[in-house]
C-alpha cells in the first residue's frame, strides 16, 4: 500500500539533460512514474533530440550520446503527450525543486506551453532525507562514537570531535586505504573538466568555457579577444586565485593545455 494519502496522482520523475542549466541545456532523457490515488502506477518514458551537442563530459556521466537521440523527436514534438501524461499532478522527485522542475519548465516555455508548477504541491525525497539524516559534525559524533558532541562550535572541542570521528571512520570501515594518496584520490576527486579548482571555468570540447553567470557557456578564448572587461572584472574581484590567474594568462593569449578526454564505454 502507498503510504501517502493521495487526492489526486503522484508524479515521480527523473530528468538527464546536457548539462544542469534549466535555461541553457536540454532535456535528453525523462522518466516518470504517475501514482494514482488508488496505488496503481503508470510508467512514462521519453528519449528525445536536445537539438543541441550534447557535451562528451555530460555522455561521460548518463551515456547518452548525440547518435542515441539523433533520430528520436524534440520536447517540442512530443510536450503535449508529456502534459497529458503529467496532466494536474502533484510532483515528486529526488532535488526536483532545484534542478528537475526548472528544467520541465523551461522545456514547456520554449514550447509555448504553461506547465504552472508553482500550482503543484512537491515531494522532494531529498529534502527529507537531508533534515531527518543530518549530516555535521555533532550527527557523526553519535554516529561513530555514540557520544554527545558537548560545546559543539568552540574550536578546542570541535578538533577533538573530528579526530575522533576520523578513529571511528577507520574503525567502522576496515576496507578503507590506509595511505594518504588514495584517500585524497579517493574522497577528493578532482573533476578532469574543471579547468580550475571551483569548476568556475570548465573544459568543454576542448576550451576553457565560463560556468556562472550571464557569460555561462563563453569560451574564455572568444571573450579575452571580444569582451576583456569581464574577463577584467574576474580578476579584480573575489575570485579563486588560481581562476584569476587563468583569466590574467587569458588576456596575455595564453591558455592552459586542455585535459586528456577519457575513452567512453563503447566508444
Amino acid at each position: 500500500m502507498f503510504p501517502i494519502q493521495l487526492d489526486r496522482p503522484l508524479i515521480v520523475f527523473d530528468i538527464e539533460a546536457t548539462g544542469i542549466s534549466p535555461r541553457a541545456d536540454r532535456i535528453v532523457e525523462l522518466a516518470a512514474i504517475r501514482i494514482e490515488p488508488d496505488g496503481t502506477e503508470v510508467s512514462g518514458y521519453w528519449l528525445l533530440n536536445p537539438g543541441v551537442p550534447i557535451p562528451i563530459e555530460t555522455t561521460a556521466i548518463h551515456g547518452i550520446t548525440d547518435e542515441i537521440v539523433a533520430s528520436q523527436p524534440t520536447f517540442k514534438d512530443k510536450a503535449l503527450e508529456i502534459l497529458a501524461f503529467f496532466g494536474e499532478a502533484d510532483l515528486a522527485g529526488f532535488n526536483a525543486g532545484r534542478y528537475d522542475i526548472p528544467m520541465l519548465a523551461e522545456e514547456f516555455a520554449r514550447a509555448g506551453i504553461p506547465f504552472e508548477a508553482d500550482r503543484r504541491r512537491l515531494l522532494d525525497a531529498q529534502r527529507i532525507f537531508h533534515t531527518r539524516e543530518p549530516r555535521d559534525l555533532s550527527a557523526a559524533l553519535n554516529y561513530y562514537c555514540g557520544r554527545a558532541h558537548v560545546d559543539a562550535h568552540g574550536a578546542e572541542a570541535d578538533v577533538r570531535a573530528t579526530l575522533d570521528v576520523i578513529l571511528g571512520q577507520f574503525k567502522k570501515y576496515t576496507d578503507l586505504p590506509r595511505d594518504m594518496d588514495t584517500l585524497d584520490r579517493t574522497f577528493n576527486p578532482i573533476d578532469p573538466f574543471n579547468a580550475d579548482r571551483s569548476g568556475r571555468l570548465r573544459w568543454v570540447d576542448g576550451e576553457v568555457t565560463v560556468n556562472f553567470g550571464k557569460k555561462k557557456g563563453a569560451k574564455l578564448k572568444d571573450l579575452a579577444k571580444n569582451d576583456p572587461s569581464f574577463v577584467k572584472w574576474i580578476i579584480k574581484n573575489d575570485f579563486p586565485q588560481d581562476t584569476r590567474a587563468i583569466c590574467e594568462n587569458a588576456l596575455k593569449g595564453i591558455f592552459p593545455e586542455p585535459p586528456r578526454q577519457k575513452r567512453l564505454p563503447n566508444s
